[in-house]
């Protein structure tokens, strides 16, 4: 598939680098191109354009900027880009503030999440939550003594959510459904779980295991 990635950060260099690693085609999206030039040329059969471009190209779009940038670049990138595509959100609404005992602090509510209201917003685009509980070291081709280590998803397009679950597999994770929309309430604040042992241990390499 042809996927578009926007954002230059890791976690954005990342998954653009696992989908090409993984037999697909990938674009970053990002204003400054300056910033993508080492990963250019460490995965060259990338391909490097403005939040447009990379919205345009994509069959799917990897939402992964900062969470307070995050409706300013589903702008950037232009509704008619998004329109009834997959996108897979990666964001967490973090505040800018420091943690509190190793908790991250939101700017959201528990009653709304930051995919509902991006959603909302752009109500053509086919969001599906992903990657937003896990840190950047660990998303493609995860190894853990445990096994697989579980993706949770959530979204309110069954068929976006399918496109995105066999992505997700593809780099070498289970999948759980948990719904619709308003489960990101749930699954953004996994985030602030996860980060816990990093701020107080300095571990950052776990993931979470959804055991049946």
């Amino acid at each position: 598939m042809k996927i578009g990635v926007l954002g230059s950060g890791d976690v954005a260099k990342t998954l653009a680098s696992g989908f090409l690693k993984h037999g697909h085609e990938a674009m970053l999206g990002t204003r400054d191109s300056k910033k993508l030039a080492a990963w250019n040329s460490a995965d060259p059969g990338g391909k490097v354009g403005s939040f447009a471009d990379a919205a345009g190209f994509g069959e799917v779009v990897v939402l992964a900027v900062k969470g307070s940038a995050s409706a300013e670049a589903l702008r950037a990138a232009g509704a008619q880009n998004l329109r009834g595509k997959p996108v897979i959100d990666a964001t967490n609404p973090i505040a800018d503030a420091p943690p509190d005992n190793g908790v991250l602090q939101f700017f959201t509510s528990l009653d709304e999440s930051l995919m509902e209201k991006l959603q909302k917003e752009f109500a053509e685009a086919r969001l599906v939550k992903a990657f937003n509980s896990v840190g950047s070291a660990r998303m493609v081709d995860p190894k853990f003594a445990g096994g697989k280590p579980t993706m949770f998803i959530c979204g309110n397009h069954d068929a976006a959510k399918k496109t995105v679950a066999t992505l997700v597999e593809q780099l070498g994770w289970e999948v759980a459904d948990m719904g619709k929309a308003e489960a990101a309430r749930a699954i953004e604040p996994l985030c602030m779980l996860w980060c816990i042992p990093g701020f107080l241990q300095n571990q950052w390499t776990h993931a979470f295991k959804l055991l049946r």
